[in-house]
């Protein structure tokens, strides 16, 4: 009897938490949204424009680096620059980048000798820029022509350190691409709202996000052996009490990957860079001051040990389909509980599509591959959290993150 309360309160756990979570999205997105977003709003206008230094780190990415900077270029923003930072590529990026650099002035290269891997490209990016603000976009990003002007607009307060931006699909001929449309949106999009209004932001988005140099080095400068740069400068900035915003109108158009191998290293990176984070900044438990950061801290925890439950309760599921072993029966999602949590879904996709209307006038129309959403990418997620998990934990710390340019969609060049 006791062995099938304690079934019945984990099979709860893996109903109630992702439900809790849904709501408490839904509430902050829509909040944030009636608050901060509605209605047309112009581009800022600013009364000064302080120099920006665009960072691009890139490897191997000599399929995308030309419309990457040929997009900065079209920025509307009357002063910045572009600093790319080529980590050792082995194919022609190098060459295509010093290319641009003899034609355009405000274009420069760096170029690193050894693959030393992204946060440490970053942080000779910095030292050698020279602009106030940093903005860091992704090798594969195209950036879109206010975008300065939105981020910039932020810095005008002393306590600002970092502004994070609206990463938009634009490979969208896959249904592995189409679900993640809708995952930017109805997903991320929703928790990077909520957590605004709550305060504290878990992570700025790598692909596109503006720091304050000041803040930067304050905080130490990224990390070298972490593998999520993003997830890791946000902790470093907010413990040193740096506030970070979200700002949905700065938008950088993004490739995702369209193979389930590409899907499931690049998740399999951000888990473990996550529980990296986790693990390295635990010593906020420590401190009051740090308070704020403790419900971000237990969330995610709370999403890893679902995860597990997750995947355990779906093994112990399908062994007694297979082999009947005694075990207690298990039901994931039983009878209402699964029809309730896929109405929540469809609610949570339904409101985050409308929300990004705004952006993109036509995105509501990937409500139908969205919904495919909790069927496939809970299941990957799942997974790749319990294998990434371990590997965080038991990874030797100190040696640089290196990197390889990951997976850019079936049809890079178009």
């Amino acid at each position: 009897m006791e062995t099938y309360s304690w079934l019945e309160l984990v099979e709860n756990y893996v109903f109630y938490y992702p439900l809790a979570m849904s709501i408490v999205w839904m509430i902050g997105a829509s909040y944030f949204y009636l608050r901060r977003e509605r209605g047309e709003k112009q581009v800022p206008e600013l009364k000064e424009y302080p120099l920006v230094s665009v960072l691009i780190p890139a490897r191997n990415e000599e399929d995308a680096i030309r419309s990457t900077i040929e997009a900065v270029l079209s920025s509307q923003y009357p002063n910045f620059e572009i600093i790319v930072l080529d980590d050792a590529s082995t194919d022609s990026t190098a060459a295509i980048v010093q290319e641009i650099e003899a034609n355009e002035e405000r274009v420069r290269v760096l170029l690193l000798n050894e693959n030393v891997g992204k946060p440490s490209a970053l942080r000779y990016g910095t030292l050698a820029s020279r602009g106030d603000i940093l903005l860091c976009i992704d090798a594969d990003a195209y950036l879109d022509p206010w975008a300065m002007h939105w981020m910039v607009s932020h810095f005008n307060g002393p306590r600002v350190g970092a502004v994070t931006g609206n990463p938009r699909v634009r490979n969208r001929t896959s249904l592995l691409a189409k679900i993640q449309v809708g995952e930017y949106s109805s997903i991320i999009g929703m928790i990077k709202r909520t957590q605004r209004i709550l305060g504290k932001v878990l992570t700025v988005s790598g692909v596109i996000v503006a720091f304050r140099k000041q803040a930067i080095f304050d905080a130490g400068l990224w990390d070298a052996d972490m593998i999520t740069d993003d997830i890791n400068i946000t902790w470093k900035l907010e413990k040193r009490f740096w506030d970070i915003r979200y700002e949905p109108n700065a938008l950088c158009w993004i490739l995702v990957p369209e193979t389930v191998s590409g899907l499931w290293r690049q998740r399999v990176r951000w888990a473990q860079g996550g529980v990296e984070v986790i693990h390295r900044h635990r010593d906020i438990w420590k401190s009051w001051k740090q308070r704020r950061l403790w419900p971000v801290y237990l969330e995610y925890v709370l999403s890893i040990i679902w995860s597990y439950v997750f995947v355990l309760l779906g093994i112990v599921g399908l062994v007694n389909l297979t082999y009947p072993t005694g075990l207690p029966e298990v039901r994931i999602f039983p009878e209402w509980k699964g029809s309730m949590l896929a109405f929540i879904c469809l609610l949570q996709f339904l409101i985050g599509l409308t929300i990004d209307q705004k952006y993109e006038k036509s995105i509501p129309g990937y409500l139908f591959w969205v919904i495919w959403y909790p069927f496939a990418y809970w299941l990957l997620t799942a997974f790749a959290t319990v294998y990434a998990a371990p590997r965080a934990l038991f990874r030797k710390m100190g040696q640089p993150a290196v990197w390889t340019s990951p997976d850019r969609g079936i049809f890079t060049k178009l």
